[in-house]
């Protein structure tokens, strides 16, 4: 082929990429996603499925899980397409959910789904709660990886081995022992303002968990060997000591943990590795991300130089991410992370959080991102994170979701024995070992039941992907791929102003009448719109009483308006539910006799919100 030619050729294919992907790049709904991605925790239910629960096509499964041990370890999570309950990615997947919450807890319930996610974190606690019988025992396994994928069946159906694996000083594991710590302390926080003795709880299990992490040191898949398979702990139990100390401490404010994150910085590895991946096994870019917080907030104390180093590797991170660093991450023609093939979306939800927190941070503290090649916003790491969810959602060269269920075009032949089999109500004949195999997971056709929510192995390098139920590597979800996505969903909803602000992480917040304006407007009616405003939460952060607004715009009467406008003055911090055009608010249509809420944060007296225009 001539030069030109090919010149031409790529241009052409340059512009048909570029189609493709604008084509579906005109916005995703992030509430939608947000709703399905807490969904899909409940078809990886295991146990008694409570009355409330959404996904109808599951039952009750694993109902002897720990017996023939002498203990009730009913309850938890499967991990992914198969039926076995491996501790240490449901501790991470738990962690991950409560950071979301902790960070992101206002945004979840603005859009109505921070009930749903506090239940999916309470689903995991209540099992390690079990699984924690004695201070110095974990169990950390309840089947075994070869047994079970040796049969496809129905969790409902399963005859696999249900065997019972755990942990003690015997049989140390203080990577799997420090996460489950890191989980339930992350957790009290969460249940902090909801549950104080359920908290309280959870922080007594946390204790006790991370003092036999640390005593009692060693890798917990030399002693739970027939973990190694599938989930091996390659980085070691130094990030998860660090981590689960970090976490001990935003949870007690206890300093011996603060210490603890100081003394062992540079001995467990928290100042010298600089990583370009977060996940289940590797921790060490969370802690660094947590610890620069705290150094952020100028509690570093007498360990700065330690936290200054810590900080420093996170930076290196959200540079290689960013790819302004020394060694960038591998990205896709498409612009997706790239880590490895199977199931590469992990490293991108887990990074996209990691990138959507730490830009809050620099933004609340007024602080700008140091690479290698310039410096940079913070607005540049969440708009970097917003592109790689928007990569999932669709925004891609193969037009695909790699969500199951949002958009219109997401993989079918999800690698998933629950999903690809019909549900035990419609079609209760058993489902045997083997013939799982030759009836449902040969099956060339869409699966039997849709998991909603679901974020599948993704893409290779090359923005290729196969819908096809066998290839596990591409068409197998996962737990711990849609536990970041929570928070990063979340802020995203609440648009570029989304974050909280400071609100505190100790449950301290608390609701207090409105603060009066003088002279202070009467609140704007007329015989066909209402606007009334309450304050709904209040707390202090640096000096300042920051009062969370719920405005309620009604419309009282019997027709539906269009192209509702409002004026809004006297604002001084974020507001979510309208867009602003100009120097009015669009609020769109607004059905007769409905009502839409606004919300803003200040830290002021309630603005003035009055009706502009409608037809």
């Amino acid at each position: 082929m001539e030069k030109s030619q090919r010149f031409v050729c790529l241009v052409v294919l340059h512009l048909v990429l570029v189609l493709l992907t604008s084509s579906v790049n005109a916005g995703h709904d992030y509430r939608a996603a947000l709703s399905k991605s807490i969904l899909f925790f409940e078809a990886q239910r295991s146990g008694y499925l409570p009355g409330n629960q959404r996904v109808r096509w599951r039952a009750n499964s694993g109902l002897n899980d720990g017996k023939a041990s002498g203990v009730d370890l009913v309850g938890g999570y499967y991990d992914a397409g198969d039926n076995v309950k491996f501790g240490l990615p449901m501790a991470f997947t738990v962690t991950m959910m409560s950071w979301s919450i902790i960070e992101y807890g206002k945004q979840l319930a603005i859009n109505g789904e921070l009930g749903h996610a506090l239940r999916a974190v309470k689903w995991g606690t209540d099992y390690f709660i079990k699984a924690h019988p004695q201070p110095n025992v974990l169990y950390g396994e309840v089947g075994d990886g070869d047994t079970d994928h040796y049969c496809w069946q129905r969790p409902e159906d399963m005859t696999t081995d249900r065997r019972a694996y755990r942990l003690d000083p015997n049989h140390p594991g203080s990577d799997l022992a420090g996460e489950t710590a890191a989980a339930m302390a992350a957790a009290s926080i969460v249940f902090r303002r909801y549950d104080r003795a359920y908290s309280a709880t959870l922080l007594r299990h946390a204790k006790e968990l991370f003092n036999f992490a640390d005593k009692y040191r060693g890798k917990y898949d030399s002693s739970i060997t027939v973990a190694r398979k599938y989930y091996q702990s390659v980085s070691g139990y130094s990030d998860e000591l660090l981590w689960a100390a970090a976490w001990m401490h935003k949870a007690t404010n206890n300093k011996f943990y603060l210490n603890y994150l100081g003394r062992n910085g540079h001995s467990l590895g928290g100042t010298g590795w600089a990583m370009t991946e977060f996940g289940w096994d590797v921790k060490y870019a969370g802690v660094q991300v947590l610890v620069s917080k705290l150094l952020m907030q100028g509690k570093a104390g007498r360990h700065l130089d330690v936290f200054q180093g810590y900080q420093k590797q996170a930076e290196f991170f959200m540079c290689s991410c960013l790819g302004k660093g020394y060694r960038n991450i591998q990205r896709t023609p498409g612009g997706l992370i790239f880590r490895q093939r199977w199931n590469n979306l992990q490293f991108v939800t887990s990074a996209s959080f990691l990138l959507s927190v730490y830009s809050d941070y620099l933004t609340t503290s007024r602080k700008t991102l140091t690479c290698a090649y310039g410096k940079f916003a913070p607005s540049q790491l969440l708009n970097f994170a917003k592109s790689q969810v928007d990569y999932i959602l669709g925004s891609n060269p193969r037009a695909t979701s790699y969500m199951v269920g949002y958009g219109n075009n997401y993989p079918q032949q999800v690698h998933h024995r629950a999903s690809s089999i019909p549900s035990i109500k419609v079609q209760p004949s058993f489902v045997t070992c083997r013939g799982g195999y030759a009836k449902w997971y040969t099956r060339k056709a869409s699966n039997a039941n849709i998991l909603t929510g679901a974020i599948v192995g993704g893409p290779d390098a090359y923005d290729n992907f196969a819908d096809e139920r066998d290839n596990f590597e591409q068409t197998e979800p996962a737990t711990y791929n849609n536990a970041p996505l929570l928070g990063v969903l979340a802020r995203l909803s609440a648009g570029s102003r989304g974050y909280n602000l400071g609100l505190p992480e100790d449950g301290s917040a608390v609701t207090k009448p409105m603060p009066k304006r003088k002279p202070a407007p009467a609140p704007a009616k007329s015989s066909v719109i209402t606007i009334t405003q309450k304050v709904t939460l209040s707390w202090k952060a640096k000096g300042k009483t920051y009062f969370r607004y719920s405005t309620q715009v009604t419309n009282k009467s019997k027709k539906n308006l269009k192209n509702v406008k409002l004026s809004v003055s006297e604002l001084y911090g974020p507001l979510w539910g309208l867009t602003k055009s100009g120097s009015s608010y669009i609020l769109g249509n607004l059905p007769a006799r409905k009502s839409v809420e606004v919300v803003y944060v200040h830290a002021a007296p309630p603005a003035y919100i009055t009706v502009a225009n409608y037809n």
